[in-house]
């Protein structure tokens, strides 16, 4: 296709309809692991699409979340246009526009194999892998014994000392804004935090799907990592869901993560064979 014919501009909440038709009925859609919609980040750049007179061919999105770091929200094209060339003409949009943030970190965690492919194509580099993990009610697993860690129900009050924990946790890039933690706990089906001297020292967010529950978060402060916190955010959420008649959990981290996989294999997870690259993408200009 020629690109002379192509427009590439950003999105506005006019474009929502043709957008949503995009990403539904289209084979080549890569959308983020995310507690938002895709569609709800089109005011907050880049967020980009393709079109020819007023045909809607490609998006691509990656705001900038947490701040400093962009991930790949959205990236869809149409039959109509190749990956490759919806890729170009759109990713050089988004680079020109992130350089006028200042923004120097994008990633994508490819989910499927056509967007993996297209990414070693241009160049991004394979940093390192997100497996899935999954236990069930045929695993043998015990609550921690003599643990002085108390785990309640997250609420609210306690978002400020949770997104204090995720900071001190994680790399900037895995990290959590506060506003992505707002919107995880409302989605939520069982978030706890773990408490020690009425301090936060960690928590965890949960999710329910038609196939069971998915573990999304876990973070422990780094001065209380050790000691027991993790292992009994995970068992006392695995009690939740089993009272909910809930019997298969999984979870993703990276593969580098020891000390999350050291919980979870503890806990009874299994891998499931699960991979998915994430790749730092082409260097920003």
């Amino acid at each position: 296709m020629d690109s002379a014919d192509i427009r590439v501009r950003n999105a506005t909440q006019s474009d929502r309809q043709r957008l949503a038709n995009l990403i539904h009925f289209e084979a080549h859609v890569h959308r983020h692991l995310d507690w938002k919609s895709a569609l709800d980040g089109i005011d907050n750049p880049p967020f980009l699409i393709a079109e020819r007179g007023n045909e809607l061919l490609a998006a691509l999105a990656c705001p900038p979340d947490p701040p400093g770091v962009a991930w790949l929200r959205l990236f869809a094209a149409s039959a109509d246009i190749s990956p490759d060339q919806a890729w170009q003409l759109l990713w050089a949009g988004a680079q020109s526009q992130m350089a006028a943030m200042n923004l120097r970190l994008a990633y994508a965690l490819a989910l499927q194999d056509w967007f993996v492919d297209l990414l070693v194509r241009q160049s991004s580099v394979h940093v390192q892998d997100v497996i899935v993990l999954a236990w069930d009610t045929q695993t043998n697993w015990q609550w921690p014994a003599g643990s002085r860690v108390k785990v309640r129900p997250m609420s609210a009050d306690d978002l400020p000392q949770v997104c204090e924990v995720d900071s001190l946790a994680f790399e900037r890039e895995w990290r959590n804004s506060p506003e992505a933690l707002r919107v995880a706990l409302g989605e939520a089906s069982v978030a706890t935090v773990a408490e020690l001297d009425n301090q936060v020292i960690g928590y965890q967010i949960s999710t329910g799907n038609p196939m069971g529950g998915h573990l999304a978060r876990l973070a422990v402060r780094p001065a209380n990592q050790g000691q027991g916190v993790g292992t009994a955010l995970v068992c006392s959420l695995l009690k939740a869901f089993v009272a909910r008649g809930v019997y298969r959990v999984t979870v993703n981290t990276q593969t580098n993560n020891q000390a999350s996989l050291a919980i979870y294999r503890k806990s009874g997870f299994q891998p499931t064979g699960e991979v998915y690259p994430v790749f730092r993408l082409t260097t920003l200009p």
